[in-house]
């Protein structure tokens, strides 16, 4: 168990944002879910006030606060991509029913949450022996939204847009 983990706040959609999030990546499930006991002042008993799961092997923990908080860029969540189809599985999946796609693999999901979808080869693109490639790769990033793995290598290797 990780000493740990994020914790997330909701207005009233903790189950609902939890339960979108573990369908997205293995190694994922709910928890557990706690209920309010009694009334409280943003809630009637019975209704949720917590929920822990875990996220891919990371712990989380999603709450109900009454009121919507503005998630910034200060705190995203990097998903690794082995290749082109889960990139494009996730980044559709979070632009979904009101997600807003951004510059360079961000997301934001429905919730308002910031999320990088980013391919593992975007480091060996990036981080590569050949400087001038890598330069070319992180320019062609620059001018994506979605990261597009082919786009990335051909950038990298200095061969123009089939």
């Amino acid at each position: 168990m990780s000493k740990i983990s994020p914790c997330l706040w909701f207005a009233n959609e903790a189950e609902e944002a939890a339960s979108f999030y573990v369908s997205l990546l293995p190694d994922s499930k709910i928890e557990t879910v706690q209920r309010a006991a009694t009334d409280y002042p943003h809630g009637k008993a019975g209704q949720v006030i917590v929920v822990e799961f875990t996220l891919a092997g990371q712990q989380f923990m999603a709450i109900n606060g009454g009121m919507r908080m503005e998630y910034t860029h200060a705190v995203s969540f990097k998903i690794d991509c082995a290749d082109q189809a889960e990139v494009d599985r996730l980044w559709d999946a979070l632009l979904a029913n009101g997600g807003k796609a951004e510059q360079c693999g961000w997301v934001r999901d429905r919730y308002g949450l910031a999320w990088q979808i980013v391919p593992t080869a975007l480091e060996k693109y990036l981080g590569g022996s050949d400087k001038a490639g890598a330069q070319r790769a992180m320019q062609a990033m620059l001018g994506m939204v979605k990261l597009d793995i082919e786009g990335l290598r051909r950038a990298y290797e200095g061969k123009s847009a089939a």
